[in-house]
């Protein structure tokens, strides 16, 4: 009977070799969920938070997870965002606007949000199991999310100097928020993480200079404050971010790294690259799980498990984004199911 061990998605983040590779998921969607377990509770999560928390922790624990993936998102509740969603100007675009965005009540803003959920989901973990995630949004997509894309590169030419005090402000909200929530909940987490998605297929979004001066130092302040707390840090970022991936790892000293897509790089180049000095999380790509046919992604899932073995550390199987609502439930569970028979969880 499978038992689960979080110490085997921590031993993954820290890159040591766990004694059972572990199943990992960024997100999956309630959609799925329901389809799989043929029970309808995410409209609980407006109702009875303790309902749907015991739904969504046992649906983990029932597909053979070692840890829950939960994450409060920073854009959910900032006063003006909506940038990073649905692109457009942002609220920020002038230095007055800057300076009187509400920067001090979004934390009381994110607390009276998310503390619920936090609360539920502690209450509602399985035995034996933690929660991967934390606090959701990185210092990219906050700043975007707050300026807009467009508007940040703009200001990156015009106003050099209001384009770093951005980077800077957000990286000082997230920090306070960070604080709260590893004070407040770090004991229901055992590997912490953000998403900050920094590239695109063949590069990455800013400048790798602006990346290095603007947005690695935010990350190096909150993964040692992470740090502090005892706990592994994951860093989830889609696209090509190759130019300034040496420096996340050597400047920020994140522990872990998810999400790959097969047209940018195979799996294979982020083990083979990276692989002696972090944790490497992912390597189905979730195109296959949507597009390929079943006997084709059984194989492609089979040599992504083989890589893990091969590989001497920390190696956590999964999509390599997320499961949204528009993935086969029978392609999900097809990769989960050949993982686990793979490990030894049933014949």
């Amino acid at each position: 009977m499978f038992k689960p061990d979080y110490n085997n998605i921590v031993d993954c983040a820290k890159n040591k070799k766990p004694k059972r590779t572990p199943l990992y998921e960024h997100g999956i969607s309630d959609t799925i969920m329901e389809r799989i377990t043929g029970k309808k509770f995410a409209h609980l999560l407006q109702t009875d938070m303790d309902a749907y928390f015991k739904e969504y922790c046992d649906f983990f624990l029932k597909m053979g997870y070692d840890t829950v993936t939960f994450e409060g998102n920073i854009t959910n509740i900032l006063p003006f965002g909506g940038a990073l969603a649905h692109p457009r100007p942002g609220y920020i675009d002038s230095r007055e606007k800057f300076e009187s965005y509400p920067w001090q009540q979004v934390k009381e803003l994110y607390v009276k949000h998310f503390d619920g959920y936090f609360r539920a989901l502690k209450k509602n973990i399985p035995e034996g199991m933690k929660a991967i995630g934390g606090v959701g949004n990185g210092v990219f997509e906050i700043a975007q999310d707050l300026v807009g894309y467009e508007n940040l590169c703009i200001l990156s030419f015009d106003d050099r100097d209001l384009y770093a005090q951005i980077f800077k402000r957000v990286g000082e909200m997230m920090y306070g928020i960070w604080e709260w929530f590893l004070q407040t909940y770090g004991d229901v987490y055992c590997v912490c993480r953000f998403g900050d998605d920094l590239g695109y297929k063949s590069n990455t979004m800013l400048s790798y200079e602006d990346i290095r001066e603007f947005v690695i130092p935010q990350y190096k302040n909150i993964v040692a404050l992470v740090h502090s707390f005892n706990k592994p840090f994951l860093l989830h970022s889609c696209g090509c971010i190759f130019n300034v991936f040496d420096d996340i790892i050597s400047e920020a000293k994140i522990d872990a790294k998810h999400s790959n897509e097969d047209q940018i790089a195979p799996m294979r180049r982020w083990v083979e690259e990276y692989g002696d000095r972090i944790g490497n999380f992912g390597g189905v790509d979730t195109d296959h799980l949507v597009r390929m046919d079943l006997a084709e992604l059984k194989k492609v899932v089979e040599e992504v498990y083989a890589l893990a073995q091969e590989k001497n550390g920390g190696f956590a199987i999964g999509s390599g984004n997320s499961i949204p609502d528009y993935v086969d439930p029978e392609r999900y569970l097809l990769m989960v199911n050949t993982v686990r028979k793979l490990r030894g969880d049933f014949n």
